[in-house]
This record gives C-alpha cells, sequence and structure tokens, in this order.
C-alpha cells in the first residue's frame, strides 16, 4: 500500500466517528494525526495541548503556530507531573506515569467536550525503538493512535506532513524535558528549568539536534554527528561553559558519542568527554 493510499485509509476511519480530541504535543507525529483528523471531521476534531513543567515554552508556541497551520481547533489544559512521588523518583517507569497523566488529562478534556476517542501520534515505528514504557499507558488507557494501526512509519509520517506543507516534517523528535535527567535521579523544578535554559541557548546557537543532560548539575551536551564538528570549536566550548555555569551547571561535556534517544533510559550508557575545567568569556 501506498503512503497515499495508507493516509487515505487513516482520514476514512476517522472520518467514522463523531469527534476526536488529538493529543497534540506540535511534533510531526500528532501534527499528522490532527491534519488527517481535521481533514476528516472538520470542526469536529479537536488538537489538545497538556501544559507541564516538562513542556519547553518553546514547544508550547510551536503548538500554537502548527495548529494555524492546519486550521485545526486548538485547546490547553494543565497538570503537574511534579505532583506525582512515582514521576518525581524518575525510576525505569518514568514515561509510563507521565504518559498516564498526560493521556488522563486529555480524556478528561474529551469527556469534558463531549468526545468518545482521543487520538495519540504514536507511529508503526516506535514499537521497536528500545525502551519506550509510555506506549504501555496508551494501550492501557485505550487511546487510539491511527499512524500504528495503519502502518504508517516515522519516515511515511515526514512525507505526509510534506505534503500537507506542514513546517515541522523535518522537526526532530523532541521528547519532554524529564528525559534529560538520568534515571534514579529525582525529576525537579530546578533540574528541568535550567534543562530548558539550556537547550534554549543550544537552539539560539543554531544547533538543530541535541540534548542536554542533567548529570546531577553536570550537563552533557549531545548534538547531532553532522553537527558534532561546530561543538568541537573551542568557541563553542568556551561559551558553553560559560553560559551554562550562569544557568546552575557545575561542569559542562560534551558525549562524542552524539545525540541519540534514550541514552539515560535503563537500557543504555553513555561516553562522555570532559572539555575542560576553565574557560576564558566568549561571546556567540
Amino acid at each position: 500500500m501506498s503512503v497515499a493510499d495508507k493516509a487515505t485509509a487513516a482520514r476514512e476511519d476517522l472520518a467514522d466517528r463523531d469527534g476526536v480530541l488529538v493529543a497534540f504535543s506540535g511534533g510531526v507525529d500528532s501534527s499528522v494525526v490532527a491534519a488527517l483528523a481535521h481533514d476528516a471531521l472538520g470542526d469536529d476534531a479537536v488538537a489538545c495541548t497538556a501544559k507541564s513543567e516538562t513542556l519547553p515554552d518553546a514547544e508550547l508556541e510551536d503548538t500554537k503556530r502548527v495548529v494555524d497551520e492546519i486550521g485545526i481547533r486548538h485547546e490547553i489544559v494543565e497538570f503537574s507531573e511534579l505532583s506525582s512521588d512515582e514521576f518525581v523518583r524518575n525510576d525505569g517507569e518514568r514515561c509510563y506515569h507521565c504518559r498516564t497523566m498526560r493521556l488522563s488529562a486529555m480524556f478528561d478534556a474529551a469527556r469534558e467536550l463531549g468526545i468518545s476517542t482521543v487520538c495519540d501520534g504514536t507511529n508503526a515505528s516506535d514499537p521497536g525503538e528500545g525502551h519506550r514504557p509510555g506506549l504501555r499507558a496508551v494501550e492501557e488507557l485505550d487511546a487510539y493512535s491511527p499512524l500504528l494501526e495503519h502502518d504508517i512509519t516515522k519516515e511515511e509520517v515526514r512525507e505526509i506532513a510534506r505534503d500537507y506543507g506542514l513546517s515541522v516534517s523535518e522537526k526532530p523528535s523532541m521528547a519532554c524535558l524529564s528525559s534529560r535527567i538520568p534515571t534514579g535521579l529525582e525529576v525537579t523544578e530546578e533540574r528541568l528549568t535550567r534543562v530548558e535554559k539550556a537547550e534554549t541557548l543550544l537552539r539560539t546557537w543554531g544547533f538543530e539536534q541535541f540534548r542536554v543532560r542533567d548529570h546531577d548539575g553536570l550537563a552533557r551536551i549531545e548534538v547531532a554527528p553532522a553537527e558534532l564538528e561546530r561543538a568541537l570549536d573551542p568557541d563553542f566550548a568556551r561559551a558553553a561553559r560559560e553560559h551554562l555555569s550562569d544557568i546552575g551547571f557545575e561542569h559542562v561535556t560534551l558525549d562524542l558519542e552524539g545525540y541519540r534517544t534514550g541514552s539515560v533510559s535503563p537500557a543504555e550508557t553513555d561516553t562522555d568527554l570532559d572539555l575542560g575545567a576553565e574557560y576564558p568569556t566568549a561571546e556567540d
């Protein structure tokens, strides 16, 4: 079946429903689901974003821009993951607790709107990608995953996004901020805040695919292999050390293995390069 045929099948499936609420993060997966749902149902489709401590402000702004591109109604619900002791503990099931709370907030919003179906952006590539406890929450809460149901892979999602002309068609994956904190280290507002500030700096400096992992005050910067040469530049090293120290990190390192998902999950190990203890001031 062609990608176009899969997209048509997903639209027809969604059109058979009275209405849907799409768990909308502003990433390419949920954006494609929202676009398909809006095509299929018009005003009976709603995109809903859950605002919490783990959602960067920049990502929230992106959701507002992308819903305008799609033309779909947008709702924002708020909740706090830090209110959950299980989430704060940050064991191997953190993503399960997070997804459970997030989707529960979506189902609450859907009930208030009289909508019976909650959709998420799980695609056909997701189940085979390493440690993904959040997928269990999707199954337990019975959220509907049209991309998975119609065997639409990540690359096919991007193709559909390009067909829709969505600006997020090539957007890199963006997990919540808590994914930057190693398993076993408590998730706190302080750690989430300094990670967000550090990643905002890297984005401002022009990096596209990256993470800043918070190892209890040690910042481990991961960038995509194609961007590693820029990160090895002495000027960047000096600027990173200066500015990340200003926002609360005691040490700054660069991971030579580069960006990869799940590098602080129970199944992964990491290799770091310490950029040094002292950096002269440098302006980007």
